[in-house]
């Protein structure tokens, strides 16, 4: 299956990955893949053009497609009726944290965490509680420290962005035990979930046990490049109380987009998945060559990449983007834990990837430092 653009089809797109930066940058940091539209998608995109239905969103099929999408994939069979419309997982993920929280509650989050989460919680005018990852996993023993200290809500990145991790059955399940003990609510932003590599196996938070009152935030917007059509679901918890405006800012092409992709993308995802594998284990080798730590995720297309023994200091995005043109996610917009640190999109085309590699081994050249120096 061809997968990939080029990059002539992809300098003609207009979209923030491809716009934001002079033609001589590669773009690696937004979560916006280099793929080509699944040909199921855009079938259902030109039905919908054919006819000009190009009006209001409704949830239409959508929450009986992902049902049936987690059924396949996961062995786990929400309930379409406790699914609501959103125009993505931001909308969803605050809609939630407003549910069942007043201004001024805690939220504990895990970074380094999605750069969002710091903003919805100012959004919402909530109070940040920083639990970060222990050696890249969840630190129970700190979670249990904040819930029992007041915190309201624990917001889950699952998988978890940008490391990579995918949080296993038997964490969570001590997450669950953990948020009914001290009375906690679960919001698990799961965009990522379908983007599992190798042996990684994804478990949906609300397939656990005593999960009833938590929510899920998905969409499939991550893993077939639809994040520009906007729709997503909230799932489970209490929805009643959800304001209108969120079905009406819901994209109508973007919820034809997602029911095309979960009820008939399956063979295209899987396909994706072998490329982001061959693509997440080239990259182990490479940056090993050029002394860049990196831990090969179990899901998502993003590498965490620690340039801290590089002599760039804490934020090197900046200095690789002038030294050697090639944009990357800066580290400390993750929390203070991602100083020294880049975050790489390694969803595109493998020669795409190679440049970029060799871009960034150029820009560290450089620097005159080699690793382990001081």
């Amino acid at each position: 299956m061809d997968l990939w653009a080029d990059l002539d089809e992809l300098r003609q797109r207009r979209s923030e990955k491809w716009r934001r930066y002079p033609a001589d940058v590669l773009p690696l940091f937004v979560a916006e893949m280099d793929t080509k539209l699944s040909s199921s998608i855009r079938s259902a995109l030109d039905a919908a053009l054919d006819v000009s239905d190009t009006g209001y969103a409704q949830p239409d099929a959508l929450p009986a497609a992902y049902a049936g999408f987690a059924g396949r994939r996961w062995g786990w069979h929400p309930d379409p009726a406790a699914m609501a419309l959103m125009p993505d997982v931001a909308r969803a993920a605050r809609t939630a944290i407003e549910l069942v929280s007043s201004p001024g509650d805690s939220v504990v989050i895990n970074p380094p965490v999605y750069p969002p989460f710091f903003e919805w919680l100012e959004m919402t005018g909530r109070r940040l509680v920083s639990v970060p990852l222990r050696s890249g996993r969840l630190d129970l023993s700190g979670l249990e420290a904040a819930f029992a200290g007041g915190a309201r809500v624990y917001l889950l990145c699952n998988p978890q962005n940008p490391t990579g991790t995918v949080h296993t059955r038997e964490e969570l399940t001590e997450v669950s035990s953990l948020a009914a003990e001290f009375g906690v609510t679960v919001i698990s932003d799961e965009i990522h979930a379908p983007l599992t590599l190798g042996e990684a196996r994804f478990t949906p938070y609300l397939s656990l046990e005593g999960t009833g009152d938590a929510y899920a935030a998905v969409s499939t917007s991550k893993a077939w490049n639809l994040a520009g059509l906007k729709a997503a679901l909230l799932v489970g918890g209490e929805l009643a109380g959800i304001p209108e405006d969120t079905v009406s800012s819901t994209g109508h092409l973007g919820v034809i987009a997602s029911i095309a992709a979960l009820t008939s993308g399956d063979a295209w995802l899987d396909s994706l998945r072998a490329e982001l594998d061959v693509n997440r284990r080239w990259l182990a080798s490479a940056l090993a060559e050029l002394g860049v730590g990196y831990h090969t995720p179990d899901a998502t297309y993003l590498a965490w990449l620690d340039l801290r023994d590089h002599g760039l200091g804490d934020d090197p995005a900046p200095v690789v983007l002038e030294r050697g043109r090639v944009a990357l996610y800066r580290g400390l917009d993750f929390g203070p834990e991602g100083a020294g640190f880049v975050r790489l999109n390694f969803a595109t085309a493998p020669e795409i990837l190679a440049e970029a590699v060799d871009r960034l081994g150029r820009a560290l050249l450089t620097t005159g430092r080699r690793p382990g120096r001081t």
